[in-house]
């Protein structure tokens, strides 16, 4: 068992949660080291899309419950480093290969884009352990996927399939394959293709719409800085060539 790692090539970064045996569920040091991965990786201009990925047979199984009945104060922790992850610079895609328990299934809804396959599931039973959800993950679960539905997974505490993740909007992708990576990988490719300036402006400017919070002066600017901005007139180049752009986020 090790903490998570994390890798960049290019425009795509990729942290990868390295606890198989334990469903991948997260201890103080591995909400330590992702804070930390994600502070680098929006130091990291270059850098368009992370890709948030597990080893082993499930995605993330959340807080390690023994050590929030150790130290109640921990699961503070753990809430600020999903709102770090939603609040990250680049667009952020979760690789559901398997379960989204607990608070791993906040960490994925965390994320912009959730690919998942035949054996991806959800299921979120804190309200069985006498446990209430911070705030910002109740409003995740209900800008994510309406308020009808939240109540489902976090009242009632009703585990979904993958078809009914895909249905509810928990899953934005779906892979039929045995195997995800290469619809998670599809996925980035496409993303990291993006004109930069447009691509992480708008994911800014839909989070703030999803949370109720638009500054239109501060959208007005992003859609301004676009408009007079190198990499739009070499898009439109692009498209009177018939050839692929070469954007430089300028």
């Amino acid at each position: 068992m090790t903490t998570p790692s994390l890798d960049i090539s290019g425009a795509i970064a990729r942290i990868t949660l390295q606890r198989p045996e334990a469903a991948n569920k997260l201890a103080p040091e591995d909400i330590t080291a992702l804070r930390a991965h994600l502070r680098e990786i929006n130091a990291a201009d270059g850098v368009r899309v992370l890709i948030l990925q597990s080893a082993g047979k499930h995605f993330c199984s959340g807080h390690d419950l023994a050590e929030l009945a150790a130290n109640p104060r921990s699961g503070n922790g753990f809430g600020d480093m999903v709102d770090a992850l939603a609040a990250c610079r680049p667009v952020t895609i979760a690789a559901v290969q398997g379960g989204a328990f607990g608070g791993g299934a906040d960490l994925a809804l965390a994320c912009d884009f959730r690919v998942g396959g035949p054996q991806s599931r959800v299921r979120v039973p804190p309200v069985q352990l006498g446990l209430h959800l911070y705030q910002s993950g109740l409003e995740r679960f209900v800008s994510r996927l309406g308020l009808n539905m939240a109540r489902r997974l976090l009242l009632a505490a009703e585990p979904l399939d993958a078809a009914a993740m895909l249905d509810c909007g928990f899953l934005t992708h779906f892979s039929n394959g045995p195997d995800i990576t290469g619809a998670v990988d599809e996925l980035a490719a496409t993303l990291a293709r993006m004109a930069p300036l447009a691509l992480l402006g708008m994911k800014e400017s839909l989070n703030q719409i999803a949370c109720g919070r638009p500054d239109a002066a501060l959208i007005a600017a992003r859609v301004q800085r676009t408009i007079l901005s190198e990499d739009l007139q070499e898009g439109i180049q692009a498209l009177q060539q018939k050839r692929e752009p070469v954007f430089k986020g300028r």
